[in-house]
């Protein structure tokens, strides 16, 4: 007869996404190793990003609500659920937002995942949190302090990350994360000191866990150092896309005339190289006036929502004296996500630029997931006991 540890092993582990948008975070928990996860139930508002998901995912049609997190009771999901996870809304704590922190429409939503976690019964083992690195300063701290007190309140001990999607995808995209365990499912090697500084807990993390390590349940799983990540664009760019999508003679020459002259200067460097380069650009308006500003490194800057200003980016070809410019196109978002088989096939390719923008590196929930959540959830695993 199986024994109860080897059916606790060989049972998926259940999980509930909160703002999940198109479905990257089911992506990355479908990769970890070492213990199955099944995600049952899955809540966004935005009809649009439920059809890309449901496009991708199709057994999520009985299982995906698209309602408002504020019309959401504990009692809409299913039993059973081990794992939560909550990429609530980053406009309102982002340093390119309005810093209204968790008292803002949007980020405020947090307040609002937190009440449907504190009427289910059992509550999840393990909740999942990510956010932007402005969680941490806004309002001095206050946001961030606040949001782990209630989460203590919850019977969770909690840690801190914070991980750049650039170790994985050419992509510059930090993201601070939130791991929350039940009290009574810390696992055996989980440390209760201040945890060393790390390439996932820099100085800012650890300040965090000493100025609150004492009067909350803060927690550190030790990590395995992040990888170095791809240092160029290959591999991700589509190097067969429409030729009409490139930008005609007019277009580029507006372009490389808004460039400063430093801009200038970097513009023609890789224009006379000898090798074929792409840079990614974003406009920036300086001093009133808008111009393009190219990226120092050969990697993109990260990918937000489409709306204006700078946050779309362009592609820039360039070497052996030829110049061709044009805009990022959707595959390329999803590559840049860690999403590199994500069927595009739902959705205006507006929306789907946009619901890239707004999700995470399915690359760094599964490292989160392999190295954090599966270990924790699964101990017994032969490879996350491993």
């Amino acid at each position: 007869m199986m024994g109860e540890r080897d059916s606790m092993e060989s049972t998926p582990i259940r999980a509930a996404e909160f703002f999940a948008g198109i479905g990257l975070v089911r992506t990355a928990l479908e990769r970890v190793k070492g213990a199955q996860v099944q995600v049952v139930w899955a809540n966004d508002i935005k009809q649009a990003k439920r059809d890309a998901y449901v496009a991708n995912y199709p057994d999520a049609e009985d299982h995906f609500i698209v309602r408002d997190v504020r019309r959401v009771e504990a009692e809409d999901l299913p039993a059973g659920i081990e794992l939560a996870t909550s990429s609530f809304p980053c406009v309102d704590l982002s340093l390119a937002g309005n810093r209204r922190g968790l008292v803002g429409e949007q980020s405020g939503m947090f307040w609002e995942f937190a009440k449907v976690l504190k009427g289910m019964s059992p509550r999840p083992s393990v909740v999942l949190l990510e956010n932007v690195h402005g969680f941490a300063t806004s309002h001095g701290g206050r946001d961030l302090a606040d949001a782990l007190a209630c989460l203590a309140d919850l019977k969770y001990s909690v840690d801190v990350l914070a991980v750049d999607a650039r170790h994985f995808v050419p992509q510059s995209r930090p993201r601070m994360f939130i791991v929350g365990i039940q009290k009574d499912k810390l696992p055996a090697r989980a440390k209760f000191d201040v945890p060393p500084i790390s390439d996932s807990r820099p100085a800012w993390v650890q300040s965090i866990h000493k100025m609150h390590r004492q009067v909350l349940d803060m927690h550190y799983l030790d990590l395995p150092t992040l990888p170095e990540g791809p240092q160029d664009l290959e591999g991700f760019v589509e190097t067969d896309a429409s030729p009409s999508l490139w930008w005609d003679r007019d277009r580029v020459a507006a372009f490389v005339n808004s460039l400063s002259d430093v801009q200038r200067l970097r513009f023609n460097s890789l224009l006379t190289g000898e090798a074929i380069t792409y840079r990614t650009a974003y406009r920036r308006t300086r001093q009133g006036v808008s111009m393009w500003e190219l990226r120092k490194d050969a990697i993109a800057g990260c990918l937000r929502t489409t709306g204006g200003g700078s946050s779309r980016q362009a592609l820039v070809r360039l070497g052996k004296g030829s110049q061709a410019i044009r805009w990022m196109t959707p595959r390329e978002y999803a590559n840049l996500m860690g999403a590199h088989d994500y069927k595009l096939i739902a959705g205006t390719p507006n929306q789907q630029l946009f619901g890239f923008g707004d999700a995470v590196v399915v690359d760094v929930i599964e490292w989160i997931g392999n190295h954090y959540l599966a270990p924790t959830l699964r101990p017994d695993s032969p490879i996350c006991g491993a």
